[in-house]
């Protein structure tokens, strides 16, 4: 059988699975193993620690990993160590390694994103910062929408509706205190003709143009050539739907999209070359507007509440009923991706 590692955090658990019988504790990895040995792939399971003080050759072996959303993302940062250093040791890390950089790192995201919204021509257009005072030099349309770099659910997202509300969200988003080293900083000022102190403001951010009158945006996820979908209603008072809860989403037969909302997201992921995605996507009643992406631990739940999913079928997409376990469609989509 051919090897294929498969990475979990230090509990143990592997990915997202909306609805676990046990809270959190992601997709149940021995049914990975069986459907995985089906395709004659033999699963080989470690924790991020344990593969990385391996001694044995992993060169050329693919590896597959979940990623963590824990508080500070202090152990995201430690999968990132051991990600990297697999890529760079040889072995077919799947996603690469990009991808896991950008899961839950916003403006890493809009840089992988921004050759894609070039060649698709769609929006919306972003900058991304460093300090408070690039972007306080530059000029900008009103409103603009502004992103932390971390977090979900629309956590960290403001809209400003002009230069002075812009400078107090920025500011807040990247205020970095530390009293010791700014007054010594300071006093340098005095010190050192012609010094100039280092920003107050230096947590990296996203500056997105608004986009006016939307009602609602869509959740695709993309597991090979199946393609669920729902819609997600922006909340009263607000110019966000990511968060409004599920409660008000509707899933798969029951949602209504645009037409060619799937050969939009078709044309996402065949460039993106990953075997699972999760885009959320905004139509004006003109054009497609890709928000985000993440090819590395999403939200499962349009999977698992949609009754349908939608295949193309030559020039149309096609409904059919839902009936394989997340666990299947992870790994199908994986040994897809492997033998293409």
């Amino acid at each position: 059988m051919k090897r294929l590692i498969l990475l979990t955090d230090y509990k143990g658990n592997f990915g997202s699975h909306w609805g676990a019988t046990t809270y959190r504790s992601g997709m149940d990895i021995s049914v990975l193993k069986k459907h995985f040995a089906n395709a004659d792939y033999q699963l080989e399971v470690y924790t991020f620690s344990e593969f990385a003080n391996l001694n044995s050759e992993f060169r050329e072996v693919p590896v597959i990993y979940t990623s963590s959303e824990d508080i500070g993302y202090h152990y995201k940062d430690f999968i990132e160590d051991v990600i990297l250093f697999a890529q760079e040791g040889g072995a077919l890390v799947i996603p690469r390694f990009a991808h896991l950089r950008a899961n839950n790192n916003k403006v890493f995201m809009e840089l992988l994103l921004k050759n894609l919204r070039g060649s698709l021509q769609t929006g919306p257009y972003a900058r991304v910062y460093g300090v408070f005072e690039e972007a306080e030099r530059e000029q900008r349309k009103y409103p603009a929408v502004i992103k932390e770099p971390r977090g979900a659910m629309s956590r960290g997202v403001q809209k400003a509706d002009d230069k002075k509300s812009f400078a107090k969200y920025a500011k807040r988003i990247s205020r970095t205190p530390h009293l010791k080293s700014d007054v010594k900083d300071h006093l340098r000022t005095f010190k050192h003709k012609g010094y100039q102190s280092e920003s107050l403001y230096r947590n990296k951010f996203v500056s997105q143009e608004f986009i006016p009158g939307l009602q609602n945006d869509w959740k695709v996820l993309i597991y090979g050539h199946k393609y669920f979908i729902f819609s997600r209603p922006v909340r009263p008072g607000d110019f966000r739907a990511s968060g409004s809860g599920f409660m008000n989403y509707t899933f798969g037969s029951a949602c209504e999209f645009p037409e060619g909302i799937f050969d939009f997201a078709e044309k996402v992921y065949q460039h993106l070359e990953v075997p699972q995605l999760s885009l959320d996507i905004a139509f004006d009643g003109q054009s497609f507007y890709l928000i985000e992406i993440q090819s590395v631990f999403f939200g499962t739940v349009g999977v698992i509440k949609s009754d349908v999913y939608f295949q193309r079928d030559g020039k149309e997409w096609k409904e059919q009923p839902k009936q394989h376990p997340l666990e299947r469609l992870y790994a199908e989509s994986i040994i897809s991706y492997l033998n293409n």
